[in-house]
């Protein structure tokens, strides 16, 4: 089985380690930039996406670039505490949760995806414009072998271009927010949905606070600041480096034109976050320590009706692009990429029962199997991912933080007085419910790697 992946993000280089775990091995990745870079800032991977990072044999390699937080702690704009739960193996896991530096990440499991697919598994400077989905029985497909073609854009380092196609069984679009295969299915669709807030991200070595390893989140749904550290306690004396979100809804005039992604001075941000000098953290000390603040505008995508055309789907941003709230994104993304090779194994496995009695597998079997597998991947991962989608807009378990501050925009003395304990452990475990990480659940769950069988490639 041929299988063809648009983008080495995390999604896409996850689904090639999964996809080669259940024991395909005629797999190519096909990145748009010419070079893969440490870019980004601070993610989490939360326990249901280490578990599979685990099963994949990279428990450690990825503990090695990453410090797994004690407590995720809720405050307001005051700095009181709202909530506070332990989190990975703390919160009663079996896996930790990870705070690791994206960039370093991406690099990682692209090393790893060489080392076990091959050197030349990885081609960069390839873009995807557009997958043509050819009907198996169709005498252009069996005299290709294959039923889908995708198509990319190379350009060289002079800027020249040329268009060249693959043909494959299965493609898969992990291209991001700005996905080709999904504009090419939805063109209608437009860009991506912007909420109205600003996200300044950055990364800074400050003075410790709590115990070294609390993911903080302060503030409310018009002005927030989160903050986890990005390497263990231990290092400099006293000084603790993080990553940093401060968050702003954007003044009147600015709109989804704007010019994002770029370096901006942090001096406005700080006094945007002047007033916040907490007991325990100085946030606007944090803003002017960064090493450099990139801004982002705060955006997702509608949830789609069909991820699946023909042998082509999608996974991570391509197939559901979500807020940050209840920071799942590039746990969603590897939680695709393994359940898609799972559903892939079991249909391989019935085809290759199926052609040990015939004496081959025929091309229409290979593309009824991958129909199939897709379908069922779809099934388990796209009502899932829209649920959660429609959480996050309603800002997921960041939502204790609004709760208190529209019951007592001037503080409190006792959170209990404004919420109850109650109220709050429902909002924390609804979230995780909904997310697939509640502890019994995740803990008990059956594996999505694939039993060994007679059929797994060479």
């Amino acid at each position: 089985m041929k299988i063809v992946i648009a983008g080495a993000g995390i999604g896409g280089l996850a689904a090639a380690l999964s996809l080669h775990r259940a024991g395909f091995r005629d797999v190519t990745v096909y990145e748009r930039v010419r070079e893969l870079r440490p870019l980004g800032v601070g993610i989490n991977l939360l326990p249901h996406a280490v578990r599979e990072l685990t099963e994949l044999g990279l428990a450690d390699a990825v503990a090695s670039i990453g410090v797994p937080p004690s407590r995720l702690s809720y405050y307001n704009r005051f700095g009181q505490p709202i909530w506070s739960e332990p989190r990975g193996l703390d919160a009663g896991y079996r896996w930790p949760q990870l705070s690791v530096h994206r960039g370093e990440f991406q690099l990682l499991l692209a090393r790893e995806v060489e080392r076990r697919l091959g050197p030349d598994t990885i081609r960069l400077g390839c873009e995807l414009i557009g997958v043509e989905h050819l009907d198996p029985a169709s005498p252009e497909a069996r005299a290709a072998g294959h039923a889908e073609f995708a198509r990319f854009l190379r350009k060289d380092a002079d800027g020249r271009t040329e268009e060249f196609e693959v043909a494959a069984d299965v493609v898969i679009g992990a291209d991001g927010i700005h996905s080709a295969m999904r504009a090419q299915a939805y063109p209608e669709e437009g860009g991506p949905v912007w909420n109205g807030l600003i996200l300044w991200r950055g990364t800074a070595t400050v003075p410790t606070y709590l115990d070294g390893r609390t993911m903080i989140m302060a503030g409310d749904g018009e002005q927030k600041f989160v903050s986890y550290p990005l390497v263990a306690p231990g290092g400099a004396e006293g000084a603790t480096r993080l990553n940093f979100i401060a968050e702003r809804r954007a003044p009147e005039g600015v709109d989804e034109t704007a010019d994002w992604n770029h370096a901006v001075d942090p001096g406005p941000i700080e006094e945007l976050f002047a007033e916040w000098r907490f007991d325990w953290l100085d946030v606007p000390g944090v803003i002017a320590a960064a090493d450099e603040i990139l801004e982002y505008p705060m955006v997702d995508r509608d949830a789609l009706p069909q991820w699946t055309f023909g042998g082509s789907t999608l996974i991570g941003d391509a197939a559901h692009a979500m807020y940050p709230n209840g920071s799942n994104g590039a746990s969603q993304a590897i939680i695709d990429g393994r359940t898609l090779a799972f559903h892939l194994a079991n249909e391989a496995a019935e085809l290759g029962a199926a052609a040990a009695q015939a004496g081959a597998a025929s091309d229409t079997g290979i593309a009824t199997a991958v129909r199939a597998a897709l379908a069922a991947y779809e099934a388990d991962r796209r009502p899932a991912t829209a649920r959660l989608l429609e959480m996050t807009r309603q800002l997921g378990p960041e939502k204790v933080m609004q709760l208190a501050y529209d019951r007592a925009p001037q503080g409190f003395a006792d959170i209990h007085d404004v919420i109850p304990a109650e109220e709050l452990q429902e909002v924390a475990d609804g979230y995780k419910r909904t997310a697939g990480f509640h502890p019994a659940a995740l803990n008990e769950r059956a594996s999505l790697t694939p039993d060994s069988a007679p059929w797994m490639e060479d």
